[in-house]
Formats: C-alpha cells, structure tokens, sequence
C-alpha cells in the first residue's frame, strides 16, 4: 500500500469547473486559485439561498486515541460511496469539512484531508496555506491587537487598563514559547508600562470562530465590532468597534470567507472552508460553506471534530442552535485498535486480537451512541473503519455488541477501496433517512444558567458527578452571568477522555470536571470553558511530523500525511 502522499499525488485531477459543472455550477461562479482549487463567488452563493436544502449527514467519532479512528477519511469514502449509489437517481452528494491547521500538520496528528483511497486533494495545497484564508484570519486578529496597543501609544483616549486587556495574539503553528509573553512598552509621551498576553493557534481565536458563524459578510463584520477587548478604568467593557476596527478586518477577510471547492479522488465536489478545534474552539466548518453545500447537494456529509462528546455536542449545541441546521443521520466512526485501547491496551499491542480489552472498550462507544440517541433524538449508524489487523472474532464481537444496542454496525474499508469500501454505510444511511423521524433536539435551553449548562453537559455527556471552578472562574461566572447568561457554552477540554483527565479512558464515571478559566467570545456569541490543562495554543511533540516533510529536486512535497 502507498503512502497518502504517492496516492494523491498519482492522481489524476478534473479541472474544478467540471468538478462543480454536477452541481450546475458555472465557471463564471468560479474565482480560480490554479486549476484545481476555487472559491465559490459571494454572487452565487447569495443566489443559491433560494433552492431548497439538501439533507445533512453528520459524521463523529468515539473518543480519539493515538490509533487513529478515520473520520475525515470516513467522511470522504461516505461521500463517495453516495455518489455511487445516487449515479441513476439524478442526485448528488458532496463533502463540507474543515480546513487543515498547520500546528497538527507539523506537530503529531498531521494533515486533515482523508487518508488512504478516500482523500480530498490536491492534498498537499489543502494543508499547506491553501488558499491563504487561515492567514487572512490570523492577518485580521491581530490587526485588532495592533489597534489595542497603538490607542494606548498615541494617548488612551477610550481610557484602557491595560491589565484588563483579554485580546491576544495568533499564529497558525504550535509554539508553546509564545503562550505567556509580557509587554513592556512606552505611550508617546514615554510613560512606560507593562502588561501580561499571549498567542492564541489561530483555530482558537474568536475571529475564526466567528468566521465560520457568520451568516454573511455583514453579520460577519457587525460581530467583529461586537468582540469585547478589555475594560476601562471604570469597569465599562471596549469592543472592537470602539476602536474602529471591524471594517478593516471584515476587509481583511473578504475574499476568506468566500467557500473554497476541491475534489475528492473519486471527484467529488468538497467544499473546503474554516477549521476551528473542536477542543479548544467549536470544530466545525463554516455555516457559510455548510449552507453553500445544502443549496448545491442532495446529501451533504460534514464532519465535527475529535469525539462526538466535543465536536458534535458542540456542531448541535451552538452551530444548529445558532442556524436551525438538522443532521438527517449521524455517522460514529470506530475502530478496533481504539476501542480495544480504550479497554486498557497499550498502542504496541494493539494489532494482537484482545477480545476481553474490545468489550470493555465498548464502554467508549455505548456512552457517545446513549448521547447522540437519548440527549439529541438523533439516529446513528456506527461505520467500523476497518484495519487490516482486525480479526474476524473481533468483527464479530463488535458488530454483535453494536447490535445489541440497537445500532448497525457497518465495516468500512473505503480507506484501501475508496467508494467500493464504503457502499454498505452509504446504502444503510440513505436508508436511515428515508425513515427518520425528527426528534432533534438541543442540550440545553438558552434561558438556563451558565453554571448549569456546564453541569448538563458535563453530567450528561461526560458522565462527571461534579463540576470544580477555580476562584478565577467562579468570578468571571458571576460577571459573565449578569449579561451573557443566554450564550451556549463551549468546552475546552482534552479530547482523549470524556473527562478533563486525557489518562481516563473508556467511559469513567464520577469525577469532577476541573474548570480553569472562563473566556467571553462576544462576537462568536459564545462562552469558552476551559478544563484541565488544555492549552489555546499547543505544544509540538518530541517528534514532530515535520521532521519526515520535505522537497525533492523536482519540487514534489514528501513526507506529508
């Protein structure tokens, strides 16, 4: 088997206007990046806002492991196979996923484009830059942060503490050197100063949050003003829009927010755009895009980051909540190898057949199925990504256990297959959808208390007992509660264990849920909750994959995955 990198770049690529041309899109919808990669004109998405909506499949996962559970690449293969299937019905399918982050590219978990036969290419373009949109975010971030300090230069006239200064810095790229940084600067007339801040990964910033919010370039720009930068001497709250800035950064992501359209191996249209982390930030595409893809599509397959507890409580408690969206059907991947580690076993071990560490690894998967059917209403099918080290008997026992639960249980092996792979889970899905019922409902209302929506989530997803607030927190509570009581809240949190502790795995009960610090994102419209020791701006491994990514002669990109 090649690598990821030799199958994407053995493939033979179509032009992107004949890609969209299925959609019935035309090339003068098109602003072409190169011939493979384009943004969708903010005309045409406009005009497709009166077509009626597509059906929105989600995919998820159980909690991740350093074994991989493939849920980019399952989302790809599902698309895929939907287009297979749909061939002599008239009807189209198309992927909408997030935008890789260069910290992962470089750092441990690598790219985000699929892997295997079930990729979105071109594969090195889409994780390198792209079409610059993680820069402009970064770019328009930290404009506002320019702005901060230069009001305070040239003579503080909307009267900033400097020490209230909650706007930070960002950079596409883990460096944990740059997470606590102290300012010494000097106002015009050399009054000196100093005050505490530091970078953010631009997938936490709240610009980028609110970027894959926003509905249009107006609302985009009315919620950049909205941000809420510090306080005056006084206590009064300083938004952007008192310093002015919203127009110049909305400028500064004009062109971003347009969705970007890409392919698919088996050339289907993906729809490219935005890439919040669904620990540390909300983990989902932009509404823009999302939106876009439900106007062009019959199926439309999306995914939420990391484990269905984080990215898909998240997808439903703030990104259906803010939108109205409804996933028709939710997909939880699983693995084998990562439900047999969540039974206790070591990654060294875990291409050996372990029935007794697969049941109780199951624990993981029983708890996101309970949370996805009894919290949200919704229906799921688990799609087993297949390895080639899984055993029948372990088949077997997973697909018995899944059944017992009420679930189908698909084994998928679009990874090595593609589309082929994954004919069974796209089959079992449009079947699942032509049965629905809607009983689709959210967490929480927004009428209830901060402190007890950080409860039911973490009572109810988690499976926490209890909730512990440092006094930090429990200060920012109160003020956040007199006038943002309303906001959904949003976790950061390991995404390695249903708690804050990433060594629990499986699905623990009775611990507490260790809250940190509590962080406003006005203009997002959101409150952040950040547990344990997750960091706003990661760390690199000890061996990071930049180590393996390089250039040969012929300026071919190796290494890259």
């Amino acid at each position: 088997m090649h690598s990821d990198i030799e199958i994407a770049q053995a493939a033979t690529l179509k032009p992107i206007s004949k890609i969209v041309a299925k959609l019935n899109l035309k090339t003068k919808d098109l602003i072409p990046y190169g011939h493979y990669i384009a943004k969708i004109s903010a005309k045409c998405v406009q005009a497709l806002q009166s077509k009626a909506d597509g059906q929105l499949i989600l995919v998820t996962a159980i909690s991740p492991t350093p074994a991989g559970e493939g849920k980019t690449t399952t989302t790809i293969g599902l698309a895929d196979a939907l287009n297979q299937v749909l061939a002599d019905k008239g009807q189209q399918a198309m992927v909408c996923v997030r935008e890789p982050s260069l910290g992962p590219v470089f750092g441990l978990k690598g790219g985000a484009t699929g892997g295997g036969y079930s990729q979105v290419v071109p594969m090195e373009d889409v994780n390198l830059h792209f079409t610059g949109d993680f820069h402009a975010i970064t770019s328009a971030n930290n404009l506002l942060a320019a702005l901060i300090d230069n009001h305070l230069y040239q003579g503080n006239l909307l009267d900033i503490d400097p020490a209230s200064i909650t706007w930070r810095r960002c950079m596409d790229m883990n460096d944990r050197a740059l997470r606590n940084i102290t300012l010494h600067s000097k106002d015009k007339n050399g009054q000196s100063y100093t005050r505490q801040t530091g970078f953010d990964i631009t997938v936490a910033s709240e610009v980028m949050a609110i970027f894959c919010l926003a509905s249009s370039l107006e609302d985009l720009q009315a919620r950049l003003g909205k941000i809420q930068v510090g306080f005056t001497t006084t206590k009064t709250p300083v938004y952007a829009c008192n310093l002015q800035a919203e127009g110049a950064m909305a400028a500064l992501l004009k062109n971003a927010f347009q969705p970007t359209v890409v392919q698919t191996l088996a050339h289907t249209a993906a729809l490219v755009h935005g890439g919040p982390f669904a620990n540390i930030a909300h983990g989902c595409n932009s509404v823009i895009a999302t939106r876009t893809a439900l106007k062009l599509a019959d199926f439309v397959v999306t995914e939420a980051g990391f484990g269905a507890d984080l990215g898909a409580e998240k997808f439903i408690d703030i990104k259906c909540r803010k939108t109205g969206l409804r996933p028709a059907a939710v997909v939880l991947v699983a693995t084998v190898r990562a439900l047999k580690y969540h039974g206790g076993v070591e990654v060294t071990q875990l291409n050996q057949e372990n029935l007794t560490a697969l049941k109780v690894g199951m624990a993981n998967l029983d708890k996101h199925l309970q949370n996805l059917q009894q919290h949200f209403g919704l229906k799921v099918i688990v799609a087993i990504n297949h390895f080639a080290s899984d055993t029948e008997a372990e088949i077997d026992l997973l697909q018995t256990a899944t059944n017992h639960l009420g679930v189908n249980a698909i084994v998928c092996k679009h990874w090595a297959q593609g589309a082929a792979g994954a004919i069974d889970l796209a089959n079992e899905v449009l079947d699942v959808i032509a049965h629905k019922k809607d009983n689709f409902r959210l967490l929480y209302p927004d009428e209830m208390p901060l402190l007890q929506k950080i409860q039911t989530i973490a009572e109810k997803i988690y499976g926490a007992s209890q909730v512990e607030l440092t006094v930090n927190a429990q200060m920012a509570l109160i003020t956040l509660e007199k006038n943002y009581s309303h906001f959904p809240v949003c976790i950061a949190k390991t995404q390695y264990s249903f708690s804050s502790d990433p060594s629990l795995r499986g699905a623990p009960t009775g611990h507490a849920l260790q809250v940190r610090e509590l962080r406003l994102s006005r203009g997002a419209e959101f409150i952040v909750v950040i547990c344990g020791d997750i960091m706003t701006m990661p760390g690199l491994p000890s061996q990071p994959a930049s180590e393996r990514i390089g250039v040969n002669q012929a300026g071919i990109i190796t290494g890259l995955s």
